[in-house]
């Protein structure tokens, strides 16, 4: 039902700046609640961010709250995360997610969406 595209990662220093974005094409992708989270090599898949289907709703994770937003747009169906004050520790592919989701449980866990992007790589240099 819904199909997501992110973009805008890259190389960065540390205390850069990146904004993400996730574009979604289908129906019903006002109806989705969307998730952003993370994969470092070796590492399991965690959260970064989560949004409600309407924006009222937002959760972030303890590791990046205070230098990180999300939100979206729902004219471009298109959800962004903003990431400010970049640390090494950042460093990952990113991803984002969509589902008919609404607790906050179900919000933030790696296991509840249905729908997935490809993923777009961070690398923050020291």
């Amino acid at each position: 039902q819904v199909q997501l595209v992110e973009s805008g990662g890259g190389l960065v220093q540390a205390g850069g700046s990146l904004r993400l974005s996730c574009a979604a094409s289908g129906r019903t992708f006002s109806s989705y609640a969307m998730g952003w989270f993370r994969q470092a090599p070796g590492k399991e898949r965690e959260f970064v961010a989560a949004i409600s289907r309407n924006g009222g709703r937002i959760y972030i994770a303890d590791s990046v709250k205070g230098r990180l937003a999300i939100s979206r747009d729902a004219a471009k169906n298109t959800v962004y995360l903003q990431l400010n004050s970049l640390k090494p520790e950042d460093t990952a592919v990113y991803y984002c997610a969509a589902d008919l989701v609404s607790s906050v449980s179900e919000l933030r866990s790696n296991y509840s969406y249905r729908y997935w992007g490809q993923g777009t790589q961070v690398t923050v240099s020291s």
